[in-house]
């Protein structure tokens, strides 16, 4: 029983580990994002706190616990600036390092909020003004430095409450009255360099090493607090040893979740889902329910049981027993694990049968760009210009993410309208990395049989069958399009007959017809000068030669700005004429053919896997 009960708890803490909280996540970057702006960093130290990432775990000199930030680390770290109040909104804040820098101005009364601070270095800094008097209401206090600053005023009277303080040091500032005699019998303490009275008991204003200046009890504590602490670590010794000679000679065992496979997933932020869970929240999987369908297999709709009633979409894939399908759903599970930003699909969770392989997501409740576009249902009204305007930035952001910042840095390799769904607030979030790729570091690029969708292919992806970043840059331009338009990226015209929509917009705009390119369902309702930019940016993606497709920080630059560069627009236009010409001479005098000469059509439509 011993020996289960070991076995179970060290798995259950791999497989489990800690479950995300996305919404506070997003509030702890905000903060942060604030505090970032009120300080002046010339050093880049602070270079990827951006605003536009779902979770601060990943950035420099932030420590989390639990998806939450519990220590923020800048000793030293040439900062200037002023303290943000926004700090005082991380409520699981336990430490802020910011000692050695330049920063100037007062203390935050708000600081009095951190409620989980156990440790406070402010120390080296410019610091004017009074010490808060909120500072005293924060209860597990063991540490406070403010020395070397330019703080006045007396030491505040709510410092009695400080019951877990055993090191205070507030040495050289300009502080004045009489220190408190609490504060007198901390383990270490450092008041020198000040106006201050230690009062009439002969009182050293700085412990040294013979005398610490901590009661008899406070010296108790400690002495209680290591033999606790020793004998805590003993007996864990002894229990892993036990476990260890137990286990050491068996195969090697997975935790079994009742009616699952057991099965080598090691993912700590996700849950892992029973079968029946899944069958029930989904209505034993029913058709009524289904969202979607590709070639990967079907999304359903469904409600997780409880008191929430969480919407979720379960993907349940096909051909889970072949090593392709294991392939893929290990993929995903694994891509979009290390993906985490409001603007790439989060997973919830996963299940595994000897039979089953799927996936869990939140439920997305205005579905796919695509469906949004192209099926839209009685009464319910398109997008409008600026809904479609905020979605190019959200998936162009995403994508940036993964391209520039995510470690390992992920090519999506099918980016499509289908690909990009939006949730309740029509906000955009790039999802299915049943395709993606981790990047090879040194090329920018994976080594990979051709995949994706027919329309959004790069042409030199169809010629190498080696994805880049610029064949997801590629794809991203033929969604630009798709948004504008609300088309398919390769379908049958009337008067052209079977042409990409990328040749279509570039007959258009040759004749001069921006106006017949944007969606019908809009009407007039848009913006001219937008669209132009809009276009000119999507046919930079869809450059024919990937060297010259912008990167995607690029394009985030363009979309938030008022104009794309001149220069690259003159670029563009000076290599497509440059293109035509070419292959006008080739042709021997034949008509020029758009979709004849850009894609290779069919051999596009024998190589890809439709998705």
């Amino acid at each position: 029983m011993f020996s289960e009960s070991m076995k179970l708890l060290a798995f259950a803490l791999v497989l489990l580990g800690y479950q995300q909280s996305s919404s506070a996540a997003e509030f702890d970057v905000e903060a942060l994002y604030e505090m970032r702006e009120q300080l002046i960093d010339n050093s880049g130290v602070l270079s990827d706190w951006q605003d536009n990432q779902m979770s601060p775990c990943y950035w420099n000199h932030v420590t989390c616990q639990d998806n939450k930030v519990t220590a923020i680390s800048l000793s030293s770290s040439g900062l200037a600036g002023a303290l943000s109040p926004s700090i005082a909104k991380l409520t699981t804040l336990q430490q802020l390092l910011l000692d050695g820098n330049s920063i100037t101005g007062g203390i935050p009364q708000v600081f009095g909020n951190l409620s989980s601070l156990t440790t406070l270095n402010l120390g080296k800094n410019n610091l004017n003004g009074s010490i808060p008097d909120t500072l005293g209401h924060l209860p597990k206090l063991e540490i406070l430095d403010l020395s070397q600053n330019h703080l006045s005023g007396s030491i505040p009277s709510s410092f009695l409450n400080l019951s877990s303080l055993n090191n205070i040091n507030l040495a050289n500032n300009n502080l004045s009255g009489e220190i408190p005699q609490y504060l007198l019998r901390v383990a270490q303490y450092n008041y020198t360099g000040n106006h201050l009275n230690c009062g009439h008991d002969l009182f050293s204003c700085e412990t040294d090493s013979t005398k610490t200046g901590g009661s008899k009890s406070s010296k108790l504590k400690v002495v209680l607090g290591s033999i606790a602490g020793a004998v805590t670590l003993i007996v864990i010794g002894v229990l892993f040893v036990l476990w260890w000679q137990r286990m050491r000679y068996r195969p090697e065992i997975f935790i079994d979740v009742s009616g699952q496979n057991d099965h080598r997933l090691e993912f700590g932020q996700i849950k892992r889902f029973s079968w029946r869970e899944l069958q029930i929240a989904t209505n034993s999987f029913s058709e009524q329910n289904v969202l979607g369908k590709g070639g990967f297999g079907k999304v359903y709709k469904g409600v997780l049981p409880g008191p929430d009633s969480i919407k979720i979409a379960v993907k349940r894939l096909f051909d889970v027993e072949s090593r392709e399908g294991e392939l893929t759903f290990l993929r995903e599970v694994e891509l979009i694990s290390i993906a985490v930003h409001k603007n790439i699909l989060r997973l919830i969770g996963f299940c595994t049968t000897p039979t089953e392989r799927l996936l869990v997501y939140p439920f997305m409740e205005n579905l796919s760009v695509a469906s949004r576009l192209r099926d839209i249902k009685l009464n319910e009204p398109a997008l409008d210009w600026s809904t479609r305007m905020r979605i190019a930035l959200g998936a162009a952001r995403g994508l940036e993410y993964l391209h520039e910042h995510c470690n390992p840095k992920i090519i999506h390799r099918d980016v499509k309208a289908a690909n990009v769904l939006l949730d309740g607030n029509f906000e955009a979030v790039v999802g299915d990395f049943g395709l993606a790729k981790t990047m090879d570091i040194g090329r920018n690029t994976v080594t990979t049989g051709l995949r994706g969708t027919m329309g959004h292919i790069a042409p030199e992806y169809i010629r190498t069958g080696r994805p880049s970043v610029k064949t997801d840059i590629f794809g991203y331009g033929v969604t630009l399009l798709e948004i504008l338009t609300g088309e398919r990226a390769f379908a049958f015209y009337p008067e052209a007959g079977e042409i990409m929509l990328i040749d279509r917009v570039k007959l258009l705009m040759e004749e001069g017809q921006l106006q017949a390119i944007v969606d019908r369902n809009l009407g007039a309702l848009y913006n001219l000068e937008e669209l132009e930019k809009i276009i000119q940016i999507a046919l930079l993606c869809t450059h024919m030669e990937p060297d010259h497709r912008p990167a995607m920080s690029e394009v985030v630059q363009m979309l938030e700005g008022e104009l794309v560069p001149e220069e690259r627009w003159e670029e563009w236009q000076l290599a497509e004429l440059s293109r035509r010409q070419q292959y006008e001479m080739r042709q021997q005098r034949k008509p020029f053919s758009f979709s004849e000469e850009s894609l290779n059509i069919q051999e596009a439509i024998e190589l890809s896997t439709g998705r």
